[in-house]
Protein backbone atom coordinates (compact mmCIF):
# COMPACT_ATOMS: atom_id res chain seq x y z
CA UNK A 1 0.00 0.00 0.00
CA UNK A 2 1.27 3.44 -1.04
CA UNK A 3 2.14 5.98 2.12
CA UNK A 4 2.64 9.52 2.56
CA UNK A 5 5.33 10.73 5.02
CA UNK A 6 3.38 13.03 7.38
CA UNK A 7 5.96 15.10 10.27
CA UNK A 8 2.41 15.29 12.54
CA UNK A 9 -1.39 15.55 12.73
CA UNK A 10 -2.81 17.46 15.00
CA UNK A 11 -6.28 19.38 16.39
CA UNK A 12 -6.39 22.95 17.06
CA UNK A 13 -7.79 26.05 15.88
CA UNK A 14 -7.14 27.81 12.46
CA UNK A 15 -4.63 30.31 13.03
CA UNK A 16 -4.89 31.49 9.30
CA UNK A 17 -6.60 32.33 6.41
CA UNK A 18 -10.78 33.41 6.25
CA UNK A 19 -10.82 30.29 8.49
CA UNK A 20 -9.32 31.57 11.23
CA UNK A 21 -10.50 30.72 14.76
CA UNK A 22 -12.41 27.12 13.83
CA UNK A 23 -11.34 24.13 15.09
CA UNK A 24 -9.66 21.81 12.67
CA UNK A 25 -7.78 18.67 11.98
CA UNK A 26 -4.23 19.46 10.73
CA UNK A 27 -2.12 16.98 8.07
CA UNK A 28 1.16 18.60 8.05
CA UNK A 29 3.48 16.43 5.15
CA UNK A 30 7.08 16.24 5.09
CA UNK A 31 9.29 18.12 2.56
CA UNK A 32 9.22 21.11 0.83
CA UNK A 33 11.92 22.11 -2.19
CA UNK A 34 12.05 25.62 -0.70
CA UNK A 35 13.75 27.45 2.10
CA UNK A 36 12.44 30.69 3.23
CA UNK A 37 13.97 33.06 5.22
CA UNK A 38 11.41 33.22 7.80
CA UNK A 39 10.41 29.33 7.64
CA UNK A 40 8.48 28.17 10.96
CA UNK A 41 8.01 24.74 10.16
CA UNK A 42 11.60 23.99 9.03
CA UNK A 43 10.74 20.95 11.11
CA UNK A 44 9.12 19.10 8.48
CA UNK A 45 11.36 18.85 6.24
CA UNK A 46 12.92 15.76 6.92
CA UNK A 47 11.22 14.02 10.00
CA UNK A 48 8.11 12.21 9.75
CA UNK A 49 6.38 8.92 9.84
CA UNK A 50 5.38 7.30 6.59
CA UNK A 51 1.29 6.58 7.03
CA UNK A 52 -1.60 5.32 4.48
CA UNK A 53 -4.73 7.57 3.48
CA UNK A 54 -6.44 4.67 5.48
CA UNK A 55 -4.23 5.40 8.49
CA UNK A 56 -4.72 9.28 8.06
CA UNK A 57 -8.71 9.28 8.10
CA UNK A 58 -8.57 7.32 11.14
CA UNK A 59 -6.35 9.72 12.58
CA UNK A 60 -8.37 12.95 11.81
CA UNK A 61 -12.11 11.30 12.47
CA UNK A 62 -11.28 11.03 16.01
CA UNK A 63 -11.02 14.88 16.33
CA UNK A 64 -14.90 15.26 15.57
CA UNK A 65 -14.32 18.58 13.16
CA UNK A 66 -15.41 18.47 9.68
CA UNK A 67 -12.22 20.99 8.53
CA UNK A 68 -9.49 19.88 7.58
CA UNK A 69 -6.10 21.74 6.64
CA UNK A 70 -3.72 19.84 4.70
CA UNK A 71 -0.35 21.86 4.56
CA UNK A 72 3.66 21.33 5.25
CA UNK A 73 6.40 22.21 3.87
CA UNK A 74 5.02 21.92 1.02
CA UNK A 75 2.45 19.47 0.56
CA UNK A 76 2.52 19.26 -2.94
CA UNK A 77 5.91 17.81 -3.26
CA UNK A 78 4.37 14.26 -2.62
CA UNK A 79 2.78 13.16 -5.55
CA UNK A 80 0.20 10.93 -3.41
CA UNK A 81 -1.20 14.22 -1.47
CA UNK A 82 -3.33 14.67 -5.10
CA UNK A 83 -5.16 11.69 -4.03
CA UNK A 84 -5.06 12.57 -0.18
CA UNK A 85 -7.44 15.50 -1.10
CA UNK A 86 -9.60 14.30 -3.31
CA UNK A 87 -10.02 11.38 -0.71
CA UNK A 88 -10.82 13.94 2.40
CA UNK A 89 -13.30 15.60 0.16
CA UNK A 90 -14.99 12.47 -1.02
CA UNK A 91 -15.62 11.95 3.17
CA UNK A 92 -17.64 15.25 3.57
CA UNK A 93 -14.74 17.16 4.93
CA UNK A 94 -14.10 20.97 4.21
CA UNK A 95 -10.51 20.69 3.03
CA UNK A 96 -7.90 23.29 2.87
CA UNK A 97 -4.55 23.24 1.20
CA UNK A 98 -1.87 25.41 1.92
CA UNK A 99 0.71 25.95 -0.43
CA UNK A 100 3.94 27.28 -1.42
CA UNK A 101 3.23 28.37 -4.60
CA UNK A 102 6.14 26.63 -6.53
CA UNK A 103 4.19 23.45 -7.71
CA UNK A 104 1.43 23.88 -10.28
CA UNK A 105 -1.95 23.13 -8.38
CA UNK A 106 -3.49 21.88 -11.65
CA UNK A 107 -4.45 18.67 -10.37
CA UNK A 108 -5.58 19.49 -6.86
CA UNK A 109 -9.49 18.59 -6.49
CA UNK A 110 -11.73 21.51 -7.23
CA UNK A 111 -13.53 21.22 -4.10
CA UNK A 112 -10.30 22.16 -1.92
CA UNK A 113 -10.41 25.74 -1.01
CA UNK A 114 -6.57 26.83 -2.18
CA UNK A 115 -4.46 28.96 0.09
CA UNK A 116 -1.87 30.34 -2.42
CA UNK A 117 1.50 31.73 -0.85
CA UNK A 118 2.98 34.20 -3.17
CA UNK A 119 6.85 34.58 -2.14
CA UNK A 120 7.75 37.71 -1.70
CA UNK A 121 11.63 38.91 -1.96
CA UNK A 122 12.68 38.29 1.42
CA UNK A 123 11.63 35.06 1.55
CA UNK A 124 14.40 34.37 -0.53
CA UNK A 125 12.43 32.23 -2.54
CA UNK A 126 10.55 34.97 -5.00
CA UNK A 127 12.42 33.43 -8.36
CA UNK A 128 10.29 30.27 -7.67
CA UNK A 129 6.90 31.42 -7.79
CA UNK A 130 5.04 29.41 -10.27
CA UNK A 131 3.06 32.32 -11.39
CA UNK A 132 0.77 29.65 -14.01
CA UNK A 133 -0.71 29.21 -10.84
CA UNK A 134 -2.73 32.25 -10.66
CA UNK A 135 -4.75 31.09 -13.53
CA UNK A 136 -6.13 28.42 -11.67
CA UNK A 137 -7.25 30.09 -9.03
CA UNK A 138 -11.02 30.02 -7.87
CA UNK A 139 -12.77 33.53 -6.60
CA UNK A 140 -13.36 31.08 -3.21
CA UNK A 141 -9.56 30.40 -2.95
CA UNK A 142 -7.02 33.10 -1.17
CA UNK A 143 -3.84 34.21 -2.22
CA UNK A 144 -1.28 35.10 0.80
CA UNK A 145 1.86 37.12 1.07
CA UNK A 146 4.02 37.42 3.83
CA UNK A 147 4.99 40.60 4.28
CA UNK A 148 8.45 41.03 6.00
CA UNK A 149 9.37 45.10 5.57
CA UNK A 150 8.03 47.66 3.09
CA UNK A 151 10.21 46.48 0.52
CA UNK A 152 8.20 42.94 0.71
CA UNK A 153 5.18 45.59 0.97
CA UNK A 154 5.74 47.94 -1.87
CA UNK A 155 6.43 44.70 -4.47
CA UNK A 156 3.24 42.78 -2.98
CA UNK A 157 0.95 45.95 -4.03
CA UNK A 158 2.63 46.16 -7.68
CA UNK A 159 2.20 42.41 -7.90
CA UNK A 160 -1.55 42.46 -7.43
CA UNK A 161 -1.47 45.71 -9.78
CA UNK A 162 0.74 43.38 -12.40
CA UNK A 163 -1.67 40.45 -11.85
CA UNK A 164 -4.61 41.45 -11.87
CA UNK A 165 -5.16 39.61 -8.31
CA UNK A 166 -8.19 41.44 -6.97
CA UNK A 167 -10.41 40.05 -9.39
CA UNK A 168 -8.97 36.35 -8.89
CA UNK A 169 -9.38 35.73 -5.29
CA UNK A 170 -9.43 36.98 -1.67
CA UNK A 171 -5.87 38.54 -0.48
CA UNK A 172 -4.24 38.03 2.55
CA UNK A 173 -1.55 40.20 4.05
CA UNK A 174 0.69 38.25 7.27
CA UNK A 175 3.49 40.08 8.88
CA UNK A 176 6.80 38.22 9.96
CA UNK A 177 6.06 36.62 13.30
CA UNK A 178 8.56 39.06 15.43
CA UNK A 179 9.98 41.12 12.70
CA UNK A 180 6.97 43.10 11.46
CA UNK A 181 4.65 45.05 13.59
CA UNK A 182 0.91 44.12 13.07
CA UNK A 183 0.81 47.84 13.95
CA UNK A 184 2.70 48.88 11.40
CA UNK A 185 1.16 46.83 8.07
CA UNK A 186 -1.94 47.67 9.47
CA UNK A 187 -1.15 51.11 9.30
CA UNK A 188 0.38 50.68 5.83
CA UNK A 189 -2.62 48.84 4.71
CA UNK A 190 -4.95 52.05 5.82
CA UNK A 191 -2.91 54.42 4.40
CA UNK A 192 -3.08 52.92 0.83
CA UNK A 193 -6.81 52.01 1.18
CA UNK A 194 -5.84 48.20 0.29
CA UNK A 195 -8.92 46.11 -0.16
CA UNK A 196 -6.91 42.99 1.72
CA UNK A 197 -7.12 41.01 4.51
CA UNK A 198 -4.21 41.79 7.42
CA UNK A 199 -3.82 38.74 9.17
CA UNK A 200 -2.22 37.61 12.23
CA UNK A 201 -1.22 33.71 13.10
CA UNK A 202 -4.41 33.47 15.90
CA UNK A 203 -2.37 30.40 17.47
CA UNK A 204 1.06 31.89 17.41
CA UNK A 205 -0.49 34.76 20.01
CA UNK A 206 -2.28 31.64 22.38
CA UNK A 207 0.02 28.91 22.20
CA UNK A 208 3.18 30.65 20.81
CA UNK A 209 5.75 29.75 18.26
CA UNK A 210 5.88 25.62 18.84
CA UNK A 211 4.79 22.88 16.93
CA UNK A 212 1.74 21.06 17.23
CA UNK A 213 -0.73 23.60 17.57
Amino acid sequence: MESIKINEIFYSLQGESSLVGLPTAFIRLTGCPMRCNYCDTAYAFHDGKNLSIEDILKEINAFKTKYVTVTGGEPLAQKLCFDLLNTLCEKGYFVSLETGGAISIAEVDPRVKIVLDIKTPKSGESENNKWENLSLIKIDDEIKFVIADSEDYEWAKKVIVKENIYSRAQIIFSPVYNKLSIKKLSEWILRDHLPVRMQVQLHKFIWGDISGV
